[in-house]
């Protein structure tokens, strides 16, 4: 099992390539931006894990019994994200997304804009779903004791998200809050974790193929591991605000048994701040 090559600099040259933040702030040509959204489609931060051949072992359980999704190392091991550009290619639950007019239409300005108006490629965050398909190393903390449980993303600006496993309701009316990532709660079913989000504003879109939302958006996700390299996800979006009918993605994402989680800023890539002056004209942002 090799260890993963992408670190440091290289890492740091290819979340670059990644970013379309580069597009906004920078004078290129029309057919420079085709290309660059292209290859951002097609890029993969995460190399593949080498895990040697099938049959895998088998599906790893903490002392209780509960399926382990996390490591089962101390301080080694992630999950290696791929990434999905358009939900269609990962749709389970049939044969195309039921768009809203609205939505739809919506859907292919942003195509049209080739996609630079991104709200991931300017460093906000990313909702729902596509937390799970932003090509970074992720990792997933049971937290027992405390009723809860920890997903941290490299990605993504660095995120983390909270899922409360204390049988809590979500909040309503007024207390339910609109987040980027909404208000999760989880169960487990069996050994499946079952987590139900809402509470999303609508600042972001889906997938990186412009589909959009609403805040009526509420995602039922399912997280399971048939054996010790596989995670299986898949995610129900249900918001009749945009579509007409619910809709499911589903994939595998593989385990990295030697990786490890690093720091990554987004907002390093961003080409106008590090011009940015003082009253003084000395720079705001130091040369790294």
């Amino acid at each position: 099992m090799g260890k993963n090559p992408m670190t440091g600099p290289a890492r740091t040259l290819l979340v670059t390539a990644l970013m379309v933040t580069s597009i906004a702030f920078t004078a290129i040509t029309a057919m420079t931006a085709i290309t660059v959204m292209t290859a951002t489609a097609t890029a993969q931060v995460n190399p593949v894990p080498e895990l040697g051949p099938r049959p895998y072992p088998p599906t790893p359980r903490l002392a209780d019994g509960t399926v382990n999704l996390g490591p089962i190392k101390p301080n080694l091991g992630n999950w290696t994200l791929a990434q999905h550009r358009d939900y269609a290619e990962v749709l389970v639950s049939q044969d195309e997304i039921p768009y809203q007019p609205w939505a739809r239409a919506l859907k292919q300005r942003r195509e049209d804009n080739l996609y630079k108006y991104d709200p991931q490629g300017y460093c906000m965050p990313p909702s729902g779903p596509r937390l799970m398909t932003t090509p970074f190393p992720m990792e997933i903390l049971q937290l027992r004791e405390q009723e809860r449980i920890v997903m941290i993303y490299e990605g993504g600006a660095h995120l983390w998200r909270m899922i409360y496993m204390d049988g809590r309701p979500h909040p309503e009316g007024d207390a339910l809050n609109p987040t980027w990532l909404g208000h999760s709660v989880g169960r487990w079913d069996g050994d499946t974790l079952e987590v139900d989000v809402v509470g999303f504003n609508e600042g972001s879109w889906i997938d990186m193929g412009g589909d959009p939302h609403t805040s009526q958006l509420h995602i039922i996700e399912r997280f399971s591991r048939p054996d010790l390299y596989t995670l299986h996800y898949d995610s129900t979006i249900d918001d009749p605000g945009a579509y007409t009918e619910p809709w499911t993605i589903g994939f595998d994402i593989l385990w990295d048994p030697e990786g490890e989680i690093q720091e990554y800023i987004c907002q390093e890539n961003n080409l106008w701040i590090g011009g940015l002056r003082d009253d003084f004209g000395e720079a705001v942002v130091q040369p790294r």
